[in-house]
Order: structure tokens, then C-alpha cells, then sequence
């Protein structure tokens, strides 16, 4: 797995998709001294306006947990400070179980967020930290340059963000298989998926940014409450529907996003470590052509969705129980449900 958008650091024009090394000589970003590569393209992102993390793979690993933080430093060490603005427990980057095949292009459903209110506008690079739920404990982590614009001036910066949760790179602190991690502390934008199976991890975690260098960790910030914050959103899972651009996201009005819980037909696991032997009687998912890729795509009999992928393939999966595909999300099959007032705050 791999972040697409926001255009990410490359290793001098490389990114590769495997994990953090397990020792954590490549942490942070996957990258080591000297090799970080700024994209061509410049990733500007306003404070409070909805913002998509877009990811590329197909070796899911059964879903897990992921992070989104943030930090100054442009070209960060293992004792860069890092903050959280959004968690996602469960369900990311996808929460079918075991994997999607094997296709390295294949793009996923984005992920909202935003950059909150309480933090200062200027440079920083922006991470996606992932916890695999089956396979190898590993820690994935890519990185990102960001110009953080706007923000109000009634709002002072906020120093209550908590650290960025690491494991599974030699600190002592390792996450549980088949479990989704419940970060010590996932701050205050959480989404938690319909469904997922949490637990803590174990060893030396606490709520830090403690890494593989040995420099020690802190006692975890409390979570920010106050105005300053995005609104937590628990039950709501990924945006499992949404486009890889605000732009092309069609309109949720008058319907209800929901996150999907695992079909009953799953595709067969692709090899290697993380992978999950299919079912008996498992049914390989449906594929078709497609135009764009990135986009979430229906069946024609609203059924199933899927995204396009690299080569303009999508592969559908079932929609959840109660629901049906319209325009590339999943709403509820009833007519005129309305969203609720919490998830619409969050995200309008």
C-alpha cells in the first residue's frame, strides 16, 4: 500500500509499497537522511475545507487502523514531533479481510478530513500511518510536503494535539493480529467503522511518538475538546463511496453514507505475508471497464461498487445489507433517509 494523494515524498523518485522496516531505520516516512524528494505537484489544503487521502494497492491486509498527523519539520527525523488530526479505527484502507488480488494500481475509496482549526497556517509535511489487522505486525507510514492556508484569527494555536501512535519498528510496543488497533490516543476527529473489532496494543505504547532511535517518549497530550477541533464522528467508518477529488464527489444531500461491513463473498487472498486463504465456496468478485481512475463506480443494478483502477478495471464487491450504490457511494436503501446532524457538522 501506498498514499497517491496528497502527492507524497518519493526516496529520490521512488516510493515503493512495502512497510517501515521492522527496526525502524527507515522511520520516519520510509525515507532516510538525504533522500527526501518533494513531489511536482503542491499540495495546498485550507483550513476547516474537506480534504481526501487517496491510496493505491491491493494488499489490504484485512483493514486495520490509520493516523493522519502532522509536523513542522519538512524533512523529518526520527525526532521530529509529530501531531494527530484524524484517526480512523477500523476498516482502512479497506475492511474487506484478507486482500483485494494483486494489483499494486488498484485505487481505494478515499478518506476525508480535514486540517482543523488550531493549527497555524504555514509548511508541514503531512503523514498516513497504517496497522495492518492480518498479517506481519507492521507499521506502514508515508509522507507528504503541505501548505496549510487560512484559519481564523480567533483561534489561537493549539498545542493539545496528541502524539502520533508508532509500533511495530523495534520501540517496544507491538499491535495485536486480527484485531483493529485503538490508538492510546486517537485525538479528537475520530471515525470508527461499523463493525470493527477493537483492542489496545501492547508493550511500552502509551500515547507517544516514541521511535526506534531511543530518544524516549512523552506522556500523551490530551485530546483537544474546545472549539479549536473537529467534531469527533464515531460509527461512521471510511467514506467508503467517496472520490479522489472534492471535485468529482457527487452530492450527499439527501442520502446516508455508510461504511461497509465485510461482504459475504470475498476474493481470493493474493500470497505472502498478511494474505487470508479464501472461503470454501468463496465467489470471485465481478470485474468491468471503467473510465476514470480513482472513481467509485456502481454496478448497473446498484449492488455492488468498486474503483476504478490504473487501467481502467474495476473490481465490485458487494454493497452492505440495507443499502444500494447511487452515483459511486453507498446509501441507504430507503428513500429520503437524511443524514445525521453529527456526521453532516463534521463534514459539510
Amino acid at each position: 500500500m501506498k498514499m497517491l494523494s496528497p502527492a507524497p515524498y518519493t526516496a529520490n523518485g521512488d516510493l515503493n509499497n512495502s512497510p517501515l522496516d521492522p527496526s525502524g531505520s527507515d522511520f520516519p516516512c520510509k525515507m532516510k537522511a538525504g533522500e527526501y524528494t518533494a513531489p511536482a505537484t503542491k499540495n495546498v489544503m485550507a483550513i476547516g475545507a474537506p480534504q481526501t487521502l487517496q491510496l493505491i494497492g491491493s494488499a489490504t491486509h484485512g483493514g486495520g487502523s490509520c493516523q493522519i498527523s502532522l509536523t513542522k519539520d519538512m524533512k523529518p527525523t526520527k525526532n521530529s514531533k509529530w501531531e494527530v488530526i484524524h484517526s480512523e479505527i477500523g476498516g482502512c484502507p479497506s475492511n474487506h479481510p484478507g486482500n483485494l488480488g494483486n494489483n499494486d494500481t488498484l485505487g481505494l475509496p478515499a478518506f476525508k478530513y480535514q486540517i482543523p482549526q488550531g493549527i497555524s497556517a504555514g509548511e508541514y509535511t503531512l503523514a498516513w500511518t497504517w496497522f495492518n489487522k492480518v498479517g506481519n505486525r507492521e507499521m506502514y507510514m508515508n509522507c507528504a510536503p503541505v501548505t496549510v492556508t487560512g484559519g481564523s484569527k480567533k483561534f489561537k494555536r493549539d498545542n493539545s494535539f496528541p502524539d502520533m501512535f508508532t509500533a511495530n519498528i523495534g520501540n517496544g510496543c507491538t499491535t495485536k493480529e486480527t484485531v483493529d488497533t485503538m490508538f492510546p490516543n486517537p485525538g479528537s476527529s475520530v471515525n470508527k467503522a461499523a463493525g470493527a473489532a477493537v483492542g489496545p496494543p501492547v508493550g511500552s505504547c502509551g500515547g507517544a511518538s516514541s521511535n526506534s532511535s531511543g530518544s524516549g517518549s512523552s506522556a500523551p497530550s490530551p485530546a483537544s475538546s474546545g472549539s479549536g477541533s473537529l467534531p469527533s464522528v464515531s460509527g461512521q467508518g471510511s467514506d467508503a463511496g467517496s472520490a479522489p477529488s472534492p471535485a468529482s464527489a457527487p452530492s450527499p444531500a439527501a442520502t446516508s453514507i455508510v461504511a461497509i461491513p465485510p461482504p459475504a463473498a470475498a476474493p481470493s487472498a493474493s500470497p505472502g505475508s498478511g494474505s487470508s486463504p479464501s472461503g470454501s465456496g468463496a465467489t470471485a468478485p465481478s470485474t468491468d471497464s471503467c473510465t476514470t481512475p480513482g472513481q467509485s463506480v456502481c454496478s448497473p443494478d446498484g449492488t455492488k461498487i468498486g474503483t476504478c483502477d490504473m487501467n481502467k478495471m474495476v473490481v465490485f464487491m458487494p454493497v452492505a445489507a440495507g443499502t444500494k450504490c447511487s452515483g459511486g457511494v453507498m446509501v441507504h436503501a430507503v428513500a429520503g433517509h437524511k443524514r445525521s446532524a453529527r456526521f453532516a457538522k463534521a463534514y459539510a
